[in-house]
């Protein structure tokens, strides 16, 4: 108890420094414009230290569940350019989802558990959820309707592995790590992110999520075919 307690009380102060220093603020498109000539100089000069500051604060965003992973994304693919940032936000986003995820499991799994257990409902959603996680968790990534945060720590509240959820994570999010790497070269000439999340993109990996579900879809429909 004392040692969740610690990692918590770790938590709250990360998440409290963030907000106290203004962090929202610097993951605005006006902080980019100010200071792109300085960021593009520190990494042309600081290029390995650049790669692996990149992904330390991309973890950390992700696993304190920070707002501003969209902005981010797109600033490593300003930076480093699609292919390369596509690479680095794979496995920082995949860290950080797995960080997340073992941290919900460890604090609040049995709770969570014990509450969830109680409604019938809510145990029946959960044990179908279940025996179809990694599918689930496919559609859930793939759909960027879907909070990454809200994902991360629903899984943790399943029996899905966690070399299952990694797995699931990092493929799950390739599509969107790659749109969002490809639109992050265009990131010095627009004014608003909304611009690049059009409503034909969205639509695009919503129907990219339901071809996750058809093997669900077609199992339920055996077991009533097989019930008759």
């Amino acid at each position: 108890m004392t040692a969740r307690l610690i990692i918590v009380f770790l938590l709250a102060v990360l998440m409290t420094v963030f907000f106290v220093v203004g962090g929202p603020d610097y993951l605005t498109l006006s902080t980019l414009h100010t200071h792109k000539v300085t960021l593009l100089h520190f990494v042309d000069n600081h290029y390995g230290i650049s790669i692996m500051l990149a992904m330390f604060i991309y973890i950390l965003a992700v696993a304190l569940s920070l707002p501003g992973a969209t902005f981010l994304s797109l600033v490593m693919g300003f930076i480093f350019g699609r292919w390369l940032a596509w690479s680095l936000l794979l496995v920082s986003a995949t860290i950080g989802a797995v960080i997340v995820f073992w941290l919900a499991r460890y604090l609040f799994y049995d709770w969570a558990k014990a509450k969830l257990e109680k409604i019938a409902v809510t145990k029946k959603i959960m044990s179908e959820f279940e025996q179809h996680a990694l599918n689930y968790l496919l559609f859930l990534r793939l759909v960027p309707l879907f909070p990454f945060w809200l994902v991360n720590l629903t899984m943790a509240f399943t029996t899905i592995k966690t070399s299952r959820y990694a797995l699931g994570t990092f493929f799950g999010i390739m599509p969107g790590c790659f749109v969002f790497a490809n639109l992050g070269q265009s990131l010095a000439e627009i004014t608003s992110i909304e611009q690049l999340l059009s409503p034909s993109l969205l639509l695009a990996f919503i129907l990219l999520g339901l071809l996750m579900l058809l093997p669900v879809i077609f199992n339920r429909r055996q077991q009533v075919l097989d019930k008759k």
